[in-house]
């Protein structure tokens, strides 16, 4: 048996692509291939937690805090008390972090980013815990990257990282930022176009980069209402009934301006311009960008929103979100912030067609008039454009959705990506 450490930015209940990939490779692979794994996390559950200790924690009395279905998870306080200059100061006093052979500027950017979670470096300096055969981490570029390059150092084992490396974000353009990723033994791209911008801009280590994309839990959406849900369990429960027939658009992630969810509240006049029986569903955390957006929108007097948040879902696999996937007539993500998009596999393995954005990784996860849409990047008139086209063109709206439907279950479940996890895992465990 080997004993793997995931060392992931946040966990359930924080909800976002990164930490569900972590909650589902450790319960396969601990379940089908033998694995120890021990999941070390921060306590936060929102991203302004990670920096500011008014953001969103988790409670050491919430059901989730010590254990999330069969997984134990250990989660560590974030210092909020100590600057900068401080963590930085620790850190040089370390002789296994000066091994890492960081330069300054790279640790004091990523310093400020957080979290700084000094009870888990101590954890492995004052015990030498030495139970682990590998550590992996994710999500870049935040601080945990360094703490799992510093416990690879002080146990000598290797290290793994999947960044979800947000390529067309501005923000992810700092070559100084992306020296860190060098470091690792392994880095895990979620697709080719990711890799190449590694290798091209960035100078990764071409050798070092493994693509593996997401998965799905492909059966959950494909069997939706073929369980105890009537045929229009989410239509009928949050929409007006008196309308017998009208169009749903979703929308799932974080409601914000990177992932597309502010274009599409102003795309919405222009598609009720055309078509007018179309409901608009968001879910996912709010942002005060989004909420602005939304009040601008609602004082024109469009009622066909709705939301959901993490707080009004029951998690990952809330009866709501599965039967909104499976009910919507178009998933509409014109996102330019995400390394794969699970969200698209969600969508169709329920049978839903897709719309995305030109730009990113995205082209390489939605084959253009295959299985899905292409939008310009924040061009509410070209999103409004493509979702009346697919609105109006319902042979067309079900070819893209049994396309994509086929395609996730044969290239994008979470069995194929644990297994080829497993494989990289074994190749570097056996070196």
């Amino acid at each position: 048996m080997n004993n793997i450490l995931y060392l992931p930015t946040r966990y359930f209940p924080a909800i976002s692509g990164a930490e569900f990939y972590f909650q589902r490779m450790a319960e396969i692979l601990t379940s089908r291939y033998n694995y120890s794994i021990d999941v070390f996390t921060s306590n936060a559950i929102d991203f302004k937690a990670l920096r500011e200790p008014t953001g969103r924690l988790i409670k050491s009395d919430n059901r989730f805090f010590h254990k999330v279905n069969s997984l134990k998870i250990v989660r560590f306080p974030i210092n909020y008390r100590i600057s900068e200059k401080e963590i930085f100061l620790r850190l040089k006093s370390i002789e296994s972090f000066n091994s890492l052979n960081l330069s300054s500027e790279c640790v004091k950017k990523i310093i400020k980013n957080g979290p700084y979670l000094e009870d888990l470096i101590d954890f492995f300096i004052d015990k030498k815990n030495k139970n682990y055969d590998l550590v992996h981490t994710t999500f870049f570029p935040y601080f945990n990257l360094i703490i799992s390059l510093l416990i690879g150092k002080i146990i000598d084992i290797p290290t793994i990282c999947t960044p979800f490396f947000h390529f067309s974000n501005p923000r992810y353009s700092d070559s100084i930022l992306n020296e860190i990723l060098n470091k690792f033994d392994y880095i895990i791209a979620c697709t080719h176009i990711e890799k190449k911008i590694l290798v091209d801009k960035f100078k990764i280590q071409k050798e070092k980069i493994i693509v593996i994309p997401m998965g799905v839990d492909y059966k959950r959406f494909e069997s939706i209402h073929e369980t105890q849900l009537n045929s229009y369990y989410f239509k009928e429960s949050f929409f007006h009934k008196k309308e017998k027939k009208f169009r749903l658009i979703l929308y799932c992630g974080y409601k914000n301006y990177e992932k597309g969810a502010i274009s599409i509240l102003r795309s919405i006049p222009y598609i009720l311009e055309k078509i007018k029986n179309v409901y608009f569903v968001f879910i996912g955390p709010s942002t005060k960008a989004y909420n602005y957006e939304l009040s601008k929108i609602q004082k024109l007097k469009y009622t066909r929103i709705i939301n959901f948040t993490p707080d009004n879902l029951t998690g990952y696999y809330d009866k709501k979100k599965l039967t909104a996937f499976k009910e919507a007539d178009i998933y509409l993500m014109p996102s330019r912030s995400d390394a794969f998009g699970i969200a698209f596999l969600e969508a169709w393995a329920a049978g839903t067609p897709v719309i995305g954005a030109r730009i990113g990784a995205t082209p390489e996860v939605i084959r253009e008039n295959i299985d899905g849409l292409l939008v310009e990047f924040d061009n509410p008139i070209d999103i409004a454009q493509k979702v009346i086209k697919l609105l109006e063109n319902k042979k067309l709206k079900k070819k893209f959705g049994l396309a994509g439907q086929y395609r996730v279950s044969q290239n994008y479940t979470w069995d194929i990506v644990a297994e080829k996890t497993h494989n990289t895992y074994q190749s570097l465990l056996k070196t």
